[in-house]
């Protein structure tokens, strides 16, 4: 079995599990620690309370790519239901849940 190594360690479930979702549609295995710890926030030692990415060292690399290209910024867009500015990251409205409509950005 391959060895394995952490990519990312974090406390933003919701962020982790994009990554994975992201890393997996380009053909990345990758193994997610800790989620069911983050039930024990406050009972737990802080240093227990970490979301983990794991892949393949042979992935490492490639997987490190995938990651890095996400720091590019995207340009805020408008809503065309309640008209609300959202990041660019965000693919549905924060606020009423609508889709993001490229024609109207």
């Amino acid at each position: 079995m391959e060895e394995r190594k952490v990519l990312v360690a974090g406390g933003n479930l919701l962020q982790a599990h994009t990554w994975k979702g992201l890393l997996e549609a380009c053909g990345i295995h990758v193994e997610l620690r800790g989620e069911a710890l983050l039930g024990g926030i406050g009972e737990l030692p802080t240093g227990m309370q970490n979301v983990e990415l794991w892949v393949g060292e042979s992935q490492h690399a490639s997987a490190q790519v995938q990651l890095n290209a996400l720091d590019v910024e995207s340009p805020q867009w408008q809503c065309v239901q309640c008209h609300e500015t959202n990041e660019g990251s965000f693919e549905l409205c924060w606020q009423c849940s609508s889709e993001r409509s490229e024609s109207h950005n």
